[in-house]
């Protein structure tokens, strides 16, 4: 194989692995622009609106650690593959869904999808490029493409209800979904499969803990049980803990948390996607909301957010080779913070799109977060470790949907002010895990 084909074939494999990271981040927000449609269609309310978000967000965040121990055991670009084609049939039953509850089982499907492709296909470029310089590269590439994805939902969706209706924002997985699956299995190398046994308390404790603690979350104020469901939430996972503590194969080996940059970049993670995704949700209803956009209008304002996050994920990679991983991820989470701060007095369509521009600039930080945790585990337990990054980051999302979703609405009238002051908050916390996760005896140390 001549060096010129063997670079094609390098770029089209992650093109490949790219395309399906793309299409996981475009539905964890293309529908924050389509709830109020959604609502008028099948009914449901406020309630019903953010369990079409967390339902995804959810299964997507309670299957990757399973997805990546298959991975491990199986072979990555084999459950890569199944991962993709489980979203793209979700994908085609929510665009059919009659009814609204339907719809949150079939978007449930899409994150079970999601869930397995996600940490595989990271597993897999870090597999494909082991040198550092070109694995950054690599992962800006990666991370820029998924962030383009998560700020083109919006835009996206806002565009497909004009024209369409809200059920075409589900079609154009389909076609995308196919083309990924074709290129994996054509460039893609796959991994060596180890023997790992599988961990199906861990399974069922993570997924009925963060289920509870998110549900919990959404129902606050609107029912009774929302108390109890929190409260099942924290007991379950701390019995997901203790199972894993005692376990002689656990899903999650919790002594993968030792390594301090794994760790805090790990959290760091969670914190970035709570804010992101729970301030997109917090714009969409806002601008639709109190500033009285259509969906179309709404697409189209988020539009500058797209180029932010387009534009900091791709530069991220560039910074990273260049300067190491700890300059782009403060300017990252120091500018998110900032236009937290700006978005927390946000009364006017130009406030919003000026705070959530600058806010959006947390994208430079994800590669290089990325970059961080995953230059620490063993080449053996890449798969895992992309799980547990990747599942503490949905998870993050999961959650900031249901908090901020809730503190926004928690009032007579919409406010910006206590969901960006948490968010402020968050980043704030988020460049503390910078400064840990960065110190270079540690990095020298977990490597």
């Amino acid at each position: 194989m001549t060096a010129t084909t063997s670079a094609r074939r390098q770029r089209l494999a992650l093109i490949a692995l790219c395309l399906p990271f793309f299409i996981v981040q475009l539905d964890a927000t293309v529908v924050s622009v389509a709830v109020e449609a959604i609502r008028r269609d099948l009914g449901g309310g406020l309630g019903g609106e953010q369990w079409v978000i967390a339902s995804y967000t959810i299964a997507l965040a309670a299957g990757m650690l399973t997805a990546g121990s298959l991975g491990d055991r199986y072979g990555s670009r084999r459950v890569c593959v199944l991962g993709t084609v489980v979203f793209g049939v979700g994908s085609a039953l929510c665009s059919l869904a009659p009814t609204i509850s339907v719809l949150i089982l079939a978007r449930t499907l899409q994150g079970v999808g999601a869930a397995a492709l996600l940490p595989c296909s990271l597993a897999l470029i870090v597999r494909q490029f082991p040198e550092p310089r070109a694995r950054a590269h690599a992962l800006g590439l990666w991370g820029g493409i998924a962030a383009i994805g998560l700020a083109t939902g919006p835009v996206a969706g806002g565009v497909l209800i004009a024209l369409v209706d809200w059920r075409a924002i589900f079609w154009v997985n389909v076609p995308v979904a196919a083309l990924a699956i074709a290129l994996t299995c054509r460039y893609v190398v796959e991994s060596p499969g180890r023997n790992r046994r599988l961990d199906p308390y861990g399974l069922v404790l993570g997924t009925v803990a963060l289920s509870a603690l998110a549900g919990g979350l959404i129902q606050v104020g609107r029912s009774s049980w929302a108390v109890p469901l929190i409260a099942a939430g924290l007991l379950t996972g701390l019995a997901f803990l203790l199972v894993e503590h005692r376990r002689r194969d656990p899903m999650l080996p919790l002594a993968i948390f030792s390594s301090r940059p794994f760790s805090a970049a790990s959290t760091a993670g969670l914190l970035f996607n709570f804010c992101l995704y729970g301030t997109l949700l917090c714009l969409s209803l806002f601008l639709q909301g109190p500033l009285r956009q259509s969906a179309y209008a709404t697409g189209m304002l988020t539009l500058p957010l797209t180029v932010a996050i387009g534009i900091g994920a791709t530069a991220s990679g560039r910074l990273t080779a260049r300067f190491g991983p700890r300059v782009p991820m403060l300017i990252g989470f120091s500018l998110a913070g900032l236009g937290a701060v700006l978005l927390v007095t946000a009364d006017s369509v130009p406030m919003v799109v000026a705070g959530g521009v600058v806010l959006c600039c947390c994208s430079i930080a994800m590669p290089a977060m990325t970059s961080v945790a995953m230059s620490t585990p063993p080449e053996e337990h890449t798969g895992l470790a992309s799980g547990v990054l990747n599942t503490a980051r949905q998870s993050g999302g999961a959650l900031g949907t249901a908090v901020l979703g809730t503190l926004l609405t928690a009032g007579s009238t919409m406010s910006m002010s206590v969901p960006m002051t948490v968010v402020a908050l968050g980043y704030a916390a988020a460049v503390g895990c910078t400064l840990l996760a960065t110190r270079r005896r540690e990095l020298v140390a977990a490597r």
